[in-house]
């Protein structure tokens, strides 16, 4: 089973990632891995941090010769800002400076933040044991861990995008398009968005929202072409495709709500409106093989299981919650109601959670094909696929 884990502080000394159940003789382009983590720190509205931080991979485990060995891979992602919470954060007793540690302290629970729930669950008086994990920094080492999972999808045939579809007020115009097609508008816009009408207006509430000390969120969608028909589960709960790719996308700090295809709008509309005819195409190419669906509201999934069809899954993130005009709070050791606590942070982070988003669905489709078609090197998952895709053309 294909399973990571990760471990690090926001500004402890490093992120560490554990990738397990990664096939033999994957190519692991080492500047594709790094330009996700670039592409991470990028975006209007970004805050001084990112401005610190030079996030790269640094491979220690599981790869040579830039090919995965079908051992664990073991990778760091360096915190620069380390520099600057030596005595703050150190795990021993003699590593931490009493008087630096409080200096540091928080006491004041931000509003949308884990602080206080945190706090509570864990037993811990200093916030700062909370919220070093909580933050979204962490999300450099998911990112790394996502980027190796897409080198095994494009070994495969299959395209992974994530890209901004509303930031704020701001919405850009839907488009019915192939990655191929996103792709390059993508690029083009720091607020990786295919919409560049839209961008500029993006980059217009980002300012307007800079001025009024407040924050932004915004929608997300990713889309996945060339998954074969097949993946996931109606069998049994936990193994639907569509609940794995939501639980993996909500588990993204500040996601606060997913849909796959048309989703709400699902619930407005009649079911002729809402359901994909199938029809019959002229070749066998396709993930269904020659089966077809003029449509894709249903976002290319179906009973838990992938159609064939493009996969189409949004989310939606709240503005980040640590705001220069701070919410009320209350002091944690004197019970007075007070301005919550403020640590440096984003107007929005929407572009950067863009590529984070496209990371997690990497994994969990990553994921659900090791699943189905196993082996031990990507030559074997290479035969494995091809015969499943002779196998669904026949039918």
């Amino acid at each position: 089973m294909l399973r990571y884990l990760t471990a690090g502080e926001s500004h402890g000394p490093m992120l560490l990632a554990i990738l397990e159940g990664m096939p033999a003789g994957v190519p692991v382009r080492m500047e594709a891995v790094q330009r996700k983590l670039a592409l991470r720190q990028q975006g209007p509205g970004r805050g001084g941090r990112q401005r610190i931080e030079r996030d790269e991979a640094q491979f220690v485990a599981g790869l040579r010769g830039g090919q995965t060995l079908g051992s664990p891979i073991g990778l760091i992602v360096a915190n620069r800002d380390w520099a600057n919470w030596q005595g703050v954060l150190g795990p021993a007793p003699d590593d931490v400076d009493a008087e630096k540690a409080e200096a540091k302290a928080l006491y004041r629970p931000r509003p949308g933040h884990a602080d206080l729930a945190g706090a509570l669950k864990y037993d811990r008086e200093d916030l700062r044991d909370v919220l070093e994990r909580s933050s979204a920094r962490e999300t450099a080492a998911r990112v790394a861990v996502g980027a190796v999972c897409q080198e095994l999808l494009v070994a495969v045939g299959i395209t992974v995008l994530g890209h901004v579809i509303s930031l704020g007020r701001v919405r850009s115009v839907p488009r019915d398009a192939s990655i191929e097609e996103l792709l390059p508008l993508v690029d083009a816009s720091d607020c990786r968005c295919a919409d560049a009408e839209a961008t500029a207006r993006m980059h217009e509430e980002i300012r307007e929202t800079t001025l009024a000390r407040d924050s932004l969120g915004g929608m997300i969608e990713v889309r996945a072409e060339g998954v074969p028909a097949g993946l996931g589960s109606y069998a049994f709960s936990d193994r639907r495709l569509d609940g794995r790719l939501a639980a993996s996308l909500m588990s993204i700090q500040a996601m606060k709500g997913v849909e796959i295809g048309i989703g709400t709008r699902a619930a407005e509309l009649r079911g002729s409106e809402v359901h994909d005819e199938i029809v019959v195409g002229d070749g066998v190419d396709g993930g269904a093989g020659r089966y077809r669906r003029p449509t894709n509201r249903a976002g290319g999934v179906e009973g838990g299981v992938s159609n064939g069809e493009a996969i189409v899954v949004r989310c939606a993130m709240k503005p980040i919650p640590t705001l220069l005009r701070p919410l009320r709070s209350v002091d944690m050791r004197t019970h007075e109601v007070i301005a919550a606590g403020y640590e440096r942070s984003d107007v929005t982070s929407v572009p950067a959670a863009s590529v984070v988003a496209e990371a997690a669905v990497c994994f969990t489709l990553a994921q659900a094909l090791l699943e189905k078609f196993g082996g031990d090197s990507l030559g074997e998952l290479r035969r494995n696929v091809d015969g499943y895709r002779t196998q669904i053309a026949e039918r």
